[in-house]
C-alpha cells in the first residue's frame, strides 16, 4: 500500500494486441520514474543557497548513477522487442514520440544555462533581455519539430507546446540562476577546484551528453534502420541528426 503497487501495475495501456508493446510501455515508464528522481536530486542542489561541495557532489553523483542506469538499460528495449512487432505497434503512436518527454526537457533546463540549449545558429540573437518565449522558440530541439520544406511546426511540436509550453517557461525562469552549471560557477574558486566535485560535473556531462544520447541513438537505429531504407520517426523528426551529440 505504501508504494501503491496496484496503481503502478495498472498504468500500462496497450494500443494493440502485440506482446512486445508492453515492454515498450513499461520501459518508458521506468525512464520517467528515473527522470523524476533526477529532478528531485537537482532540486536539492538548486534550492540550497549555501550549498557545500560535499552536498553538491553527493546529489550530483546520485543523478549520474540514475543516468548511468538509464544509459546501460537500452539493451532492454534494443534487444527486448521483436523488430517486426515494433514496426507494427509504433504506427499507432504517430505523431507522438519519445521526443515529448517533458521531464527530460526540465532536466536540461535545470542542468545548464539557457544559452547552451539554444540552437547554435541563433545564440547571437539571445541575451539576458530576451523574452523567455523567444528563447523557447529557438531551443536546439525545436529544429526537430519543423517541417523544413514549409517552415511550419509539425503536429509533434504543436501538441507538445500546447501541453507544456507555459510550464516549461515557468521552469526556465525558476532555474535561470539556480541551474547546476550556474550554481557551480558561483561557488568560491577554492570550491570550484574541489577534485571530487569537478569529477562529478565531468561524469554527469559525459553521461548525459555522450553515453545516454549514443545508447539511445543506437537503440533507435536497430529498429528504424532495420529494413532496406531508414524509416521516419513517429514524430516525423530527422531523428539521426536530431539525436546525435554533434548536432546538439
Amino acid at each position: 500500500d505504501y508504494i501503491q503497487v496496484e496503481a503502478l501495475l495498472g498504468l500500462q495501456c496497450k494500443k494493440t494486441i502485440l506482446k512486445d508493446e508492453m515492454v515498450f510501455i513499461i520501459y518508458h515508464q521506468i525512464n520517467e520514474l528515473l527522470f523524476k528522481m533526477i529532478l528531485w536530486e537537482i532540486e536539492q542542489i538548486s534550492e540550497d543557497e549555501l550549498i557545500s561541495t560535499e552536498k553538491f557532489t553527493k546529489h550530483l553523483n546520485r543523478v549520474s548513477r540514475y543516468f548511468d542506469m538509464l544509459s546501460n538499460s537500452f539493451t532492454i528495449m534494443g534487444d527486448g522487442m521483436d523488430v517486426e512487432q515494433y514496426m507494427k505497434f509504433r504506427d499507432t503512436l504517430t505523431p507522438a514520440s519519445g521526443f515529448q518527454s517533458a521531464q527530460y526537457r526540465k532536466i536540461e533546463f535545470a542542468s545548464t544555462e539557457l544559452i547552451n540549449l539554444i540552437d547554435f545558429r541563433y545564440r547571437k540573437t539571445i541575451n539576458r533581455n530576451t523574452e523567455y518565449s523567444n528563447a523557447f522558440d529557438n531551443l536546439y530541439w525545436q529544429v526537430a519539430g519543423l517541417d523544413h520544406k514549409t517552415g511550419k511546426k509539425t503536429k509533434l511540436i504543436i501538441n507538445f507546446e500546447e501541453k507544456y509550453k507555459d510550464e516549461f517557461i515557468d521552469f526556465m525562469k525558476k532555474y535561470n540562476t539556480t541551474n547546476l552549471w550556474t550554481k557551480f560557477k558561483n561557488l568560491p574558486k577554492k570550491e570550484r577546484n574541489n577534485i571530487n566535485l569537478v569529477n562529478a560535473m565531468r561524469h554527469y556531462d559525459h553521461t548525459v551528453n555522450i553515453s545516454w544520447v549514443m545508447h539511445h541513438l543506437n537503440a533507435a537505429r536497430k529498429y528504424l534502420n532495420s529494413g532496406e531504407k531508414s524509416v521516419d520517426a513517429t514524430g516525423g523528426s530527422d531523428w539521426q541528426k536530431y539525436m546525435h551529440p554533434k548536432y546538439q
